[in-house]
């Protein structure tokens, strides 16, 4: 499918202004609104989004929705002033403005962000590309397809959504960005049955591009194979162990759990205010040997990157544990300067009716030399967890509970049985240290990850190698 030119790609700051906004205005109004504060923006947003549900065999829903308007923050000192509305008109600016007047004056503006020229996706809009039609039809046949596959296939589901939006930052001191991002996301969950039981496999894949990489049938064949699969193991499944043993994680999508345990607990805020398990560390020894983390919001088309953050500062990539060792966190603009540092690029927020605050990108363990049959025969008798659900985790101290949706038992070195229920539980800065072997199989999730935090979402990448853990808890129903 080859996407045809989208009218609003040309300009797609139009959306944005109209009416009595136009740039020099929005211009004018931040300077008058911010002027004398340490920090603070204009933050206009337009966002198009859209949704399929197909469900035993119909399309259940289809959703779409437009949305636009702006924040506007003020920052002085450790004080914020934020008002947001869902317009966007120079009235409605003016009004948010009376907001400001609590804060008391700067001491002296803090520096605009650097610029940057790069893209790191596309600009056209993946919702006007493709017809409706053939968006119904693809649900439609990733749904006879996965029910053609095989005869225990009782329940097919898929989800189809994407979303355009365009940012513009504007700054006091006349630095302005704009943005345009684009995200898709297909999901695929299959029921199996047999013998009256029934278990569930899914499978995802995303990011920042068009349609047409999820319209490739390699692709969703791919993803049918993926669901497919973990249903039918699942239906093999037995009771999991409980107790402390060494678990081997697989590559990719488990990183969330590192994402969750340990990525929150490295960002700016929580290291500013002392909250953290890591506050203070910097240039200590959190983890093992070998192990390096790094948040990089600058791959191209990944789910968590962005041409520039919500502040306007470019994404890079910045290592925060190398070789065992603290070397830094992820910051915003705010927290940034009250710790004396560098913006990182990770000053993230939900939508215009959001202020910002540091948030991951992509976060992700580096690779390691270890080969992964090899970290397998090293155990005796543990678990490899293959892929995870659902979660709670404590940012601050970053305990963790995980389930796993694919897992199996290992024994005498080899795979065993796939075992229903399993949990990890733990905590993050103790997980770290116990790390034995890392692999050297590293790859990145398919592109599903949203992080949650504050009340906001935001879309995440998460990844890593095949770890090895020694001393894991596993929370299970069966005695070992």
């Amino acid at each position: 499918m080859t996407p045809s030119p989208d009218p609003r790609s040309a300009d797609p700051r139009a959306v944005l202004y109209g009416g009595d906004l136009d740039p020099d205005t929005a211009l004018a109004l931040t300077r008058a609104a911010l002027n004398g504060v340490d920090d603070g923006e204009l933050y206009l947003q337009y966002q198009a989004s859209e949704s399929f549900g197909f469900d035993d065999g119909r399309l259940k829903t289809a959703d779409y929705s437009t949305s636009s308007g702006f924040g506007l923050r003020g920052v002085a000192g450790e004080t914020t002033a934020f008002a947001h509305a869902n317009e966007l008109s120079a009235a409605a600016i003016r009004r948010a403005a009376e907001t400001m007047r609590v804060l008391d004056p700067g001491q002296a503006a803090a520096p605009a962000p650097p610029r940057t020229n790069r893209h790191l996706y596309t600009g056209h809009d993946p919702i006007g590309l493709v017809p409706f039609a053939d968006k119904v039809a693809l649900c439609q046949t990733i749904d006879a397809a996965a029910r053609a596959r095989d005869p225990r296939v009782a329940q097919v589901s898929v989800g189809l959504s994407a979303s355009w939006s365009v940012v513009e930052i504007v700054r006091a001191d006349g630095f302005v960005a704009t943005d345009v991002r684009p995200l898709v996301r297909l999901n695929i969950a299959i029921v199996a049955e047999h013998n009256g039981r029934r278990e569930t496999g899914s499978f995802g894949m995303g990011g920042r591009y068009l349609y047409d990489r999820l319209f490739t049938e390699d692709q969703w064949q791919r993803g049918i194979d993926q669901a497919l699969a973990q249903a039918l193991i699942n239906l093999d499944s037995v009771a999991a162990p409980a107790g402390e043993m060494p678990v081997l994680l697989g590559p990719g999508w488990p990183g969330i759990l590192l994402h969750e345990a340990i990525g929150h607990g490295l960002e700016g805020d929580f290291n500013r205010k002392g909250t953290s398990a890591f506050a203070g560390r910097i240039g200590e020894r959190v983890a093992a040997p070998g192990v390096t983390v790094v948040d990089d919001g600058s791959i191209a088309d990944r789910r968590g990157s962005l041409s520039i953050d919500d502040e306007g500062t470019p994404t890079g990539r910045t290592v925060l544990i190398e070789d065992g060792i603290l070397k830094g966190y992820m910051q915003d603009r705010l927290n940034a300067r009250l710790m004396g540092v560098a913006p990182t690029g990770n000053g993230r927020r939900q939508s215009y009716a959001h202020a910002p605050m540091p948030r991951m990108t992509n976060t992700f363990m580096l690779g390691g030399s270890d080969y992964p049959g090899e970290m397998l025969a090293r155990v005796k008798s543990g678990i490899f967890a293959k892929s995870f659900g659902g979660g709670q985790v404590d940012i601050v101290s970053g305990k963790f509970v995980f389930s796993c949706t694919e897992a199996y038992l290992i024994e005498n070195g080899r795979l065993g049985a796939p075992i229903k229920g399993a949990t990890l539980i733990g905590d993050g800065p103790s997980a770290l240290t116990r790390v034995q072997a890392i692999g050297n199989d590293f790859a990145l999730d398919e592109g599903i990850g949203v992080c949650g935090k504050g009340g906001q979402s935001v879309p995440a990448g998460v990844g890593q190698p095949s770890l090895l853990l020694d001393g894991l808890t596993v929370g299970g129903t069966q005695a070992r």
